[in-house]
């Protein structure tokens, strides 16, 4: 418990209640200033927003002020071809990694969106803005609409009105066990290309240089760094349904061997390191595909590939009974069920300088252990934004880890963000720890009767804090 001087703060920005962009409603916009970060938070309707097929739309919220502009995040509506032109080439998506992207038939109809920049001193005032744009093939892009305005950034102006006592609990943080060997792992997908009934890699065919440095690429980026050492590669083959079963076993198996063979020859790892599998034919993701799809005959080509016939059977069944969607499948999506997926296998060493970890932390955070991560926050002044923020960054590195939720959720509490608060505490689990954070929240959100009562079950539990918790949370029973 402590005595503190109340304040009204201003708001930090103004909004706008729902906005409106040419099908796409936004509305439950929150725009605000984290430490180093800048954070935007709204609700995109996509419900009513039409994309023709060889189309893309990309929303783009984004600050400008004067000369000064910066986007977050996109989201990217993809129209059928413009869809399976960029699954085909590999490309993903327009604006890269950070976008969320969906097809027309397997949008939400609400996307809560969350996304952030990092914070400059221009950021001050500037407008928060929304802007759609159209785009076709090549990545041309046709047109776009006016920036739509969704609010301002000002920082916060104090007024002191008078005092008041609040409730300042302290915070029990969990130290996480010590990872023995750490064990990660990147995968990836690659679409190489082969001419018909071959089995030799020819890295210039096609798109094959694009998707082989895919392969080679992830390699070498776990491959260059000296504090890791690569346990296995596993590849997997896989082969489209034309053609007959025992051919496409054969050339999916020769294919796949092939693909390593050509990485083996660049890569040159040891004997042991790599394993092989292959799939003849790729009739999962096919019905995952149609499952998601508006085909004409969706139900009854579901139906004869859940049926226990043979495979060559099920093929001829649907290029039969259903010649116009069995044409767009081998046109559009028996291309992509020719891939090869890959997983790269490693350890990396352990760490115990401060600094050694920060840099890291900095580069390459999912090498880190939650010890070590813990190790770093323990080297900030607890309720800092650094402090806060490699929790943060805990917690995204391990977002099932009831520890690293936990400690997530006390960081938030100590930043007042009892949303984020309250998200991770559903997650830290039913220790004893987590039960005194729980009263905590509860009594920094006035429930103090809640508070009590959690505060002693932790403390029947052995968390001593929860005692003095107990005494400090005694005048605010009796108000």
């Amino acid at each position: 418990m402590r005595r503190i001087v109340f304040t009204l703060f201003a708001l930090a920005t103004y909004f706008m209640a729902l906005a409106d962009v040419e099908g796409a409603k936004v509305d439950n916009i929150r725009l605000e200033r984290n430490g180093n970060y800048m954070v935007v938070e709204m609700d995109v309707d996509l419900s009513q927003l039409k994309v023709k097929s060889n189309r893309a739309v990309l929303l783009t919220p984004a600050m400008v002020n004067g000369q000064d502009s910066l986007n977050f995040a996109s989201v990217g509506l993809y129209g059928r071809q413009r869809y399976f032109y960029y699954v085909r080439d590999g490309k993903s998506t327009i604006t890269g990694k950070s976008e969320r992207s969906f097809r027309p038939k397997n949008r939400p109809d609400t996307v809560v969106y969350h996304s952030i920049l990092p914070y400059q001193e221009w950021m001050e005032g500037a407008k928060l803005v929304f802007n759609r744009s159209v785009y076709g093939c090549c990545n041309t892009k046709l047109g776009s609409t006016g920036e739509e305005l969704l609010g301002s950034y000002f920082t916060p102006v104090v007024e002191t009105v008078t005092e008041k006592i609040v409730y300042n609990p302290t915070f029990v943080y969990l130290k996480p066990q010590a990872e023995g060997v750490k064990h990660r792992e990147v995968s990836g997908q690659a679409f190489v290309d082969f001419p018909v009934n071959q089995t030799v890699i020819a890295p210039d065919y096609r798109n094959n240089a694009v998707e082989l440095q895919k392969i080679i690429s992830t390699i070498d980026n776990v491959k260059d760094n000296s504090d890791v050492t690569i346990t296995a590669l596993t590849v997997k083959g896989y082969a489209s349904p034309e053609g007959s079963y025992k051919h496409n076993s054969y050339l999916a198996q020769k294919r796949t061997e092939a693909l390593v063979n050509y990485v083996q020859s660049l890569e040159h790892f040891e004997d042991g390191i790599i394993s092989t599998s292959y799939e003849a034919e790729d009739w999962e993701s096919l019905r995952r595909y149609v499952v998601q799809s508006n085909l004409k005959n969706r139900e009854s080509i579901l139906a004869i590939i859940d049926s226990p016939q043979e495979p060559d059977v099920k093929d001829r069944a649907i290029r039969a009974s259903y010649p116009e969607d069995y044409q767009f499948l081998l046109k559009f999506v028996y291309p992509t069920l020719r891939h090869s997926d890959y997983k790269v296998e490693y350890t990396v060493r352990s760490y115990s300088n401060i600094e050694d970890i920060k840099q890291v932390m900095a580069t390459a955070p999912q090498n880190l252990s939650l010890e070590e991560l813990y190790l770093v926050a323990n080297s900030y002044e607890p309720g800092s934004d650094e402090h806060h923020e490699v929790f943060e960054i805990a917690v995204r590195m391990f977002p099932n880890d009831e520890i690293a939720n936990l400690n997530a959720a006390n960081s938030a509490m100590q930043k007042r963000d009892m949303t984020a608060a309250e998200r991770y505490l559903n997650r830290a689990g039913d220790s004893s720890e987590a039960v005194y954070a729980r009263g905590a929240y509860a009594a920094l959100m006035e429930d103090y009767q809640r508070a009590k009562t959690l505060f002693k079950i932790a403390e029947r539990e052995g968390v001593a804090q929860a005692s003095v918790a107990l005494v400090e949370l005694e005048p605010f029973l009796t108000k």
